[in-house]
């Protein structure tokens, strides 16, 4: 049975039943379902139709009647009949012009919609967990097309070295390595991938792990979801920073009931009294997510002190540690652990590509050997094409070369938006930062920035409200997190002198 046998015995029946009562006869409602599945793509220019004979067994109806109705849509110019081959879908269709009388045919036999919804399922009642409700980090679709991106977490394409990358890809399609990354690894990594992480990306952080201690996930948010799966139940009492990563705060909240909002100074973490109870705590100390303050080696080696003696695990996310302006990193948390309480999450993507998702955690074994059961019922393994052009990358030293790249351009944008702000936008305060790709900004307890960023978009300014960070349900509305990454140096002054434009305006009283 050829394909296109095949595909009218699985399509059609069902697309015709959906045109049932569009016309008053089986031939219109026929003519009605082809040209609807014309219009929609279901079948392209040149494609040929399934034969009469077929197209009548697909839907019980008699050939005489399929004949009629595909004869009447040749004589409009629909199909064409190509002679000892068939009928094909008129090649004049490709643009999506498909004639003055086919959009009156269509205004006049309107296609059928969805297929009426059963009424023998509640799904609102089935559903244990709502997702889609959660407030989340939301990013325009068009923020590419915008002259002021100050957007976080973007690619900027101007400054990826491609050329290695490429060289990279090309190296995993040889036969041999495509040999070694095409079968299913079951639940492996890419053995090259890991080596890479255990000699040079985690002593680089002064952490020291074996091999079975580490899994590649895909991106940091990945390796929350799993941490969260296994280590919290309904009443594990869980502290995050506040504000603090809304995609790990909604993971912990998809499992817990009791997810605490920990403070944050301009150290960090704030070790106070909510640490009490803690079974589990999540900090992203080398840039605290959104606010990018450090927190200090003291504040480090008491939060591991305070989870000894209060029995808790900490789960380190190293947000952005390699962006570090001051050329003086403080070594991450997990390389003071000595007791193995601390959980690492590291990610690729923020510095390789964000498109590509790819991270990794470092636990101890008995924890890991878990996490790669869980991901193997998700998703098996992550793309290991990805994971061994990322080995090379790392390997032939375009990573570490790479990062010294962004960390001039960065130090150099983030020095330029500090100054423009100040210049153009004295209201809005910056955070104090050493590093990271954004500014962490607060405006007067007056102005809500959720409606200055709308105002700004406009402009094509576009900038990110800052409520979403925060837990709770009255959330403060006076910060901002401006993204340097993504926007060219010179177009920051610009977007700088509209942001304190719209500010002044919000000010002004009407």
């Amino acid at each position: 049975m050829t394909r296109s046998a095949r595909t009218s015995e699985l399509m059609w029946p069902r697309l015709f039943k959906r045109f049932d009562g569009s016309a008053s006869t089986l031939q219109g409602q026929l003519r009605d379902m082809l040209v609807h599945a014309v219009m929609e793509g279901f079948i392209s220019p040149g494609q040929a139709l399934p034969s009469s004979r077929l197209l009548a067994q697909a839907l019980g109806l008699s050939r005489t009647t399929v004949t009629l109705a595909l004869q009447a849509l040749v004589d409009k110019g629909l199909f064409v009949a190509r002679a000892r081959s068939g009928l094909y879908v008129s090649e004049q269709l490709q643009s999506t012009y498909l004639g003055a009388r086919w959009r009156a045919h269509a205004a006049a036999h309107p296609a059928a919609g969805p297929a009426p919804a059963t009424t023998g399922v509640r799904w609102d009642e089935r559903l244990k967990l709502r997702p889609s409700t959660q407030r989340n980090i939301e990013k325009p679709r068009d923020w590419q097309q915008q002259p002021y991106p100050f957007i976080y977490g973007q690619f900027d394409a101007s400054l990826f070295p491609s050329t290695d990358w490429r060289e990279c890809v090309l190296e995993s399609l040889q036969g041999r390595r495509l040999r070694r990354w095409a079968p299913d690894h079951i639940d492996r990594d890419d053995d090259s991938l890991v080596e890479q992480i255990h000699r040079r990306l985690l002593p680089a952080r002064g952490i020291w792990a074996e091999p079975e201690q580490i899994l590649v996930t895909a991106g940091a948010q990945q390796a929350t979801f799993l941490l969260a799966t296994l280590l919290l139940g309904p009443t594990t009492v869980v502290g995050i920073e506040n504000p603090g990563y809304p995609d790990a705060r909604n993971n912990f909240l998809l499992r817990s009931r009791h997810v605490r909002a920990l403070r944050v100074d301009e150290q960090g973490l704030v070790l106070g009294t909510a640490l009490t109870g803690c079974r589990v705590v999540y900090v992203t100390p080398s840039h605290q997510c959104p606010t990018t303050v450090t927190m200090s080696l003291q504040r480090r080696q008491d939060l591991l002190a305070r989870a000894e003696r209060d029995d808790f695990v900490v789960i380190e996310d190293d947000h952005e540690s390699e962006l570090n302006f001051s050329g003086q990193p403080t070594p991450a948390l997990k390389s003071l652990d000595s007791q193995e309480r601390v959980i690492y999450i590291g990610s690729l993507s923020k510095t390789m590509a964000h498109g590509l998702r790819l991270g990794y955690v470092v636990a101890p074994v008995v924890l890991t050997r878990e996490l790669r059961a869980l991901r193997r019922l998700v998703m098996r393994h992550v793309a290991t094409n990805n994971q061994q052009a990322a080995a090379s990358f790392i390997g032939h030293g375009h990573q570490e070369a790479f990062v010294r790249r962004l960390n001039i351009a960065y130090r150099e944008r983030a020095q330029a938006l500090r100054t423009a702000l100040a210049q153009h936008a004295p209201g809005l305060v910056p955070a104090a930062a050493h590093g990271g790709s954004a500014l962490w900004v607060s405006a007067d307890k007056g102005v809500d920035t959720r409606a200055l960023a709308a105002r700004l978009y406009r402009q094509g300014v576009v900038v990110e409200p800052g409520d979403v960070f925060f837990g709770g349900a009255r959330p403060p509305r006076q910060h901002l997190r401006i993204g340097y990454s993504s926007i060219a140096l010179e177009r920051i002054e610009g977007g700088a002198c509209l942001i304190g434009q719209e500010l002044a305006a919000m000010r002004m009283p009407a």
